[in-house]
């Protein structure tokens, strides 16, 4: 559904990816929303495990068996995946038998064995993939093993629509991809052309923010403890599975915020933020990195980088 705001301003929404889509274009061009509901769709034909058929339940399918061929907008996503999951910092796009161990969020869930878990750990080494980049296929080595994008998928398409907005000659707008924003050109409504983005208070309900920060066009992506949880015997189990350990990561974080240049990098780096549970030193070097929130069960937060006068 797209609905026509003003003469300078476009909406529309969207439903895909498991989430609610909104894409607002600040000045609108042609059917431009349209066009970047249909690439949405496309790349979740390729990349969604959420149902039998899909370029990556293929190599799914054929694991322990022989690799699989996939196209090169695929291929190189799922290289990017296998490479951040090597560098072992929580990350893991083979993490899925072990999270759907636990089930957490979905009926049936419940604590397994420390045998269960170790038994499923065996599955989920990054270094079982084989890459060939000349044929660009993908292989897991084992059978059982599972390679699962959805912990960066939406950013990567994100940053794909944005390449679309772009080549049209879209100059401000917000893709909103079920909370993960990637602010696209300056904002028209300050004369600094900066964004207003709140983040979530994690003790209330979606859309109520704990605080706001100011930013310049970037991508703003959110890992959380308190949407997914389970509660057994008084213990609270969140969602978010260490894959170096097979169980919730002990933290004292309800959330990090990461504010990048591109989505996918903040899909990866609120990961790697929240599973060091700190800021990390020198983390912010990186100029594409230009800033973080964390904010921890007690409801303090800390703000890294949010007084860089480089931006």
């Amino acid at each position: 559904m797209i609905k026509d705001l003003a003469l300078e301003q476009a909406v529309g929404h969207h439903h895909a990816l498991g989430t609610s889509i909104v894409l607002q274009i600040l000045v609108p061009k042609d059917d431009i929303i349209q066009k970047s509901f249909e690439l949405i769709d496309h790349y979740e034909d390729l990349l969604t495990v959420n149902r039998d058929v899909s370029e990556v339940m293929n190599v799914n399918h054929a694991a322990g068996k022989h690799a699989v061929q996939v196209s090169s907008g695929t291929y190189s996503l799922i290289k990017l995946a296998v490479e951040e999951s090597r560098k072992n910092y929580g990350f893991n796009a083979l993490i899925g038998p072990v999270v759907k161990l636990w089930h957490i969020g979905f009926k049936g869930a419940h604590v397994p064995t420390d045998d269960q878990i170790k038994e499923k750990m065996k599955l989920i080494d990054p270094m079982n993939v084989e890459l060939n980049d000349q044929d660009q296929t993908v292989f897991l080595t084992k059978k059982n093993m599972e390679l699962d994008l959805g912990g960066i998928a939406k950013g990567w398409i994100a940053d794909r629509i944005r390449d679309l907005w772009l080549a049209y000659g879209v100059s401000a707008g917000i893709i909103n991809l079920g909370g993960n924003i990637l602010l696209v050109g300056d904002s028209p409504k300050r004369t600094n052309g900066k964004w207003t983005i709140g983040v979530q208070d994690p003790k209330e309900t979606r859309g109520d923010n704990i605080t706001t920060v100011m930013v310049p066009k970037c991508s703003a992506v959110t890992s959380g403890t308190y949407e997914r949880y389970l509660v057994v015997d008084g213990k609270k189990y969140h969602h978010l599975i260490d894959p170096r350990t097979g169980y919730p990561v002990e933290t004292s974080l309800a959330g990090v915020t990461t504010f990048t240049k591109d989505s996918v990098e903040a899909e990866l780096e609120c990961k790697r933020l929240f599973f060091a549970g700190h800021p990390i030193a020198g983390w912010h070097d990186n100029p594409d990195r230009i800033g973080a929130v964390f904010v921890y069960n007690d409801e303090h937060v800390e703000y890294d980088n949010f007084d860089d006068s480089r931006w």
